[in-house]
């Protein structure tokens, strides 16, 4: 679990970090943070999506997912959590639940979090996860200094999801297969690009309802 505690620890010092400099930054500097916040994440989103030959099956996974969200109303429960959060430590902030969602969103849906967290719980190898500490901790900079508070509070759903599959390493194994690592990485790009399109404002996709796609994702490698 070191792993996990201290990813979720590099996302709250990050965090903080951003408040403490977005508070002094004028609106404009974080307009245009922002902007380029969401062109990265785009981007990177697309190096994932665009990283498998056969796209067909990532769409089969998306559309099967979108439908599974939208029944279970996921994206509503991760936005009542995020509200309730936001109630619970009385924080003013107007992007709260986004700043929560979209980071969390984007902290768990990467193969890193499947790698990282098998190794470290099968081997005690927390390598992988450093580095996603580092790599969240920089990335939750740039989000608090614009969205905000709730960015911090990501980390408790990273700390969830990848304590999880830490504890379970041992019975999860066929996670590691390339094949999955694969799949999964190809469709967390895509939900990467929807956080992405959210934080341009573009269009407001519900990417929570997006998530359980990975979990087609997974089943469609291993069939």
């Amino acid at each position: 679990m070191k792993g996990t505690i201290v990813n979720s620890g590099g996302i709250i010092v990050g965090s903080l970090i951003g408040l403490s400099v977005g508070n002094r930054l004028p609106e404009r500097f974080k307009k245009t943070v922002m902007q380029t916040l969401g062109l990265s994440v785009v981007v990177i989103g697309l190096q994932m999506a665009l990283s498998v030959r056969e796209v067909i099956p990532v769409v089969g996974c998306l559309l099967l997912g979108a439908l599974t969200g939208e029944l279970l109303e996921v994206e509503d429960w991760v936005e009542r959590l995020g509200r309730w959060l936001k109630e619970r430590f009385h924080s003013g902030s107007t992007t709260f639940v986004e700043g929560f969602v979209s980071a969390s969103i984007l902290y768990i849906s990467g193969a890193m979090v499947i790698v990282g967290a098998i190794q470290d719980g099968v081997v005690g190898d927390a390598s992988t996860l450093y580095l996603k500490a580092m790599l969240d901790g920089v990335a939750s900079v740039a989000f608090a200094s614009t969205l905000g508070l709730g960015v911090a509070f990501s980390a408790i759903p990273v700390l969830v999801v990848q304590g999880t599959i830490t504890l379970l390493a041992s019975h999860l194994l066929f996670l590691q297969d390339p094949r999955v690592l694969s799949a999964v990485t190809a469709t967390g790009g895509v939900l990467i690009i929807a956080i992405g399109i959210n934080i341009l404002e573009l269009k407001k996709i519900p990417v929570g309802n997006l998530l359980p796609s990975l979990v087609y994702a997974v089943l469609w490698a291993l069939v």
